[in-house]
């Protein structure tokens, strides 16, 4: 005999809505409390006392060597200390002498929850870090007592001396420091003046840049054969060497033979002297005799310029008389 099956739309709807509900309630709370179920949210509890929060707040990360492994879960107060609560999800080992730190994520203030693992075996689970191994990003308490020691140890009777040593050096100061800031301001004038230049300058200084990269090939060539010069140089160096010693000691050979020789040229000169003034003296004459020794070098040119004989003539001559009787 089969079982006798109700049509859904012929059940009771009150019992039906009320189920449902009922199944709709379970499953918001679910979703809020998803981090506490044994499946979805699992993960070790643990808690770590704080001078001061420091700007954390719950569902901020917890990280291990940069590595996040969890989050806070709570941010509360507790006998004059902070109490955070965090929940581990990773299977990180870390000792039972870990310290914990609050530290910055962002520049925008973000902040997270950094643990240093230390000490052997592992830290057990609900376990409660103390506040001496912990670090706060700013503590207010510990600042302000550093700055009470560190002022209770001023020599008070010294620093007025150095206040008052001050003050007379620097007393003249102010003009001499408003000459210096007049100087600051005439050379950036100076400069704002010259923009255009300077400009220019920038601009022939790129266009220099690019011919010289354009050159590059050039300029190496260049450079190898100034090496090369410079190796012949130095191979040539000792014929540079006796060149250069062979003409001083010319020079000084011709130094020596003027010296010995002046007392000989002395006389020779002052006759060349006495020449010259006759020359000089019959100049006209000598003109003259040039002038009429012309032709007689053409002539004579022409007798002796057809071969190795005399080739002349006489003119006006009478004919030479016959030798012997006429046959």
């Amino acid at each position: 005999m089969q079982p006798l099956v109700i049509p859904f739309r012929e059940r009771n709807p009150v019992k039906i809505g009320a189920i449902s509900i009922a199944v709709l309630a379970l499953v918001m709370l679910a979703a809020f409390k998803a981090q506490d179920l044994p499946l979805i949210g699992g993960g070790d509890t643990y808690y770590a006392d704080f001078s001061e929060a420091g700007g954390l707040k719950a569902d901020d990360e917890v990280r291990i060597a940069g590595v996040r492994v969890g989050k806070v879960t709570d941010v509360g107060l507790d006998h004059g200390h902070v109490k955070v609560t965090f929940k581990l999800k990773s299977d990180a080992d870390f000792g039972s002498q870990t310290r914990a730190s609050i530290k910055v994520k962002t520049l925008l203030g973000a902040m997270f929850l950094a643990l240093e693992p230390a000490g052997p075996g592992q830290l057990a689970e609900g376990a409660e870090i103390p506040v001496e191994r912990t670090q706060s990003p700013y503590d207010v308490v510990q600042a302000f007592t550093g700055l009470a020691d560190t002022a209770g140890d001023i020599d008070t009777d010294q620093l007025a001396s150095a206040l008052t040593t001050l003050s007379d050096l620097t007393r003249t100061t102010p003009a001499s420091f408003r000459a210096a800031l007049t100087g600051v301001s005439a050379l950036s004038r100076n400069v704002a003046a010259k923009n255009e230049r300077i400009g220019t300058l920038l601009s022939n200084l790129q266009r220099v840049s690019a011919v010289l990269d354009r050159r590059d090939g050039d300029i190496v060539g260049l450079m190898e054969d100034a090496d090369v010069l410079f190796d012949a140089l130095v191979q040539r160096r000792q014929a540079i060497h006796d060149l250069l010693t062979s003409t001083s000691t010319l020079s000084k050979e011709l130094s020596a033979l003027i010296d010995q020789s002046r007392e000989d040229l002395k006389p020779a000169l002052s006759h060349l002297q006495n020449v010259l003034a006759v020359l000089t003296k019959n100049e006209d004459n000598l003109d003259e005799s040039l002038r009429l020794m012309a032709p007689f070098y053409r002539v004579f040119a022409s007798t002796l310029g057809n071969g190795p004989w005399f080739d002349t003539y006489i003119q006006n001559m009478p004919p030479a008389p016959a030798i012997g009787g006429a046959g």
